[in-house]
């Protein structure tokens, strides 16, 4: 008898097939899932966030557009109701309806001076969104520059604390 090697009929030790992608693990599923659900809050959030600055950029727009008329005409009458339109509208969009709609003269300046005039209107240029209008139209003793960046600060400070 031939000596025989117990070994010689084994086969070749081989690898095993390499792991496929698909399907992926539980994990990467619940990882895809946070990410999308991220995805889509940030454009939930980013979307709502234009949406609440948006009047307050179109009112800058608007003041810009002002303050280039009244520099091109320099009539202070219509500088004046073209920003008492523009915060009354501003205002309507911000503090909704029922609350700024029956206001005028002094209770308009008070209202003004509480949302971000800090008496200026009351106590100051503001003055001349109420009696400019009444003026005659050659009649112009109000001081346009500090009257546009009152209008400009109170419509920026619409957009904090909301």
């Amino acid at each position: 008898m031939t000596p025989t090697d117990p070994l010689a009929g084994l086969r070749d030790w081989h690898a095993p097939a390499p792991v496929g992608w698909w399907p992926p693990a539980p994990g990467w599923w619940l990882l895809a899932a946070l990410g999308l659900a991220l995805l889509g809050w940030g454009v939930w959030a980013w979307r709502r966030h234009r949406r609440r600055v948006a009047p307050r950029r179109a009112a800058l727009a608007e003041l810009a557009r002002l303050r280039a008329g009244f520099a091109a005409d320099g009539d202070a009458r219509a500088l004046a109701a073209g920003c008492s339109r523009l915060l009354r509208r501003l205002a309507l969009v911000r503090h909704g309806r029922a609350r700024v709609a029956g206001l005028a003269g002094a209770d308009w300046l008070a209202f003004l001076d509480a949302e971000g005039g800090a008496g200026a209107f009351s106590n100051g240029i503001g003055w001349a969104l109420v009696e400019q209008a009444y003026r005659r139209p050659g009649d112009s003793a109000v001081d346009a520059e500090a009257l546009l960046e009152l209008v400009e600060r109170w419509i920026r400070a619409q957009g904090r604390g909301r």
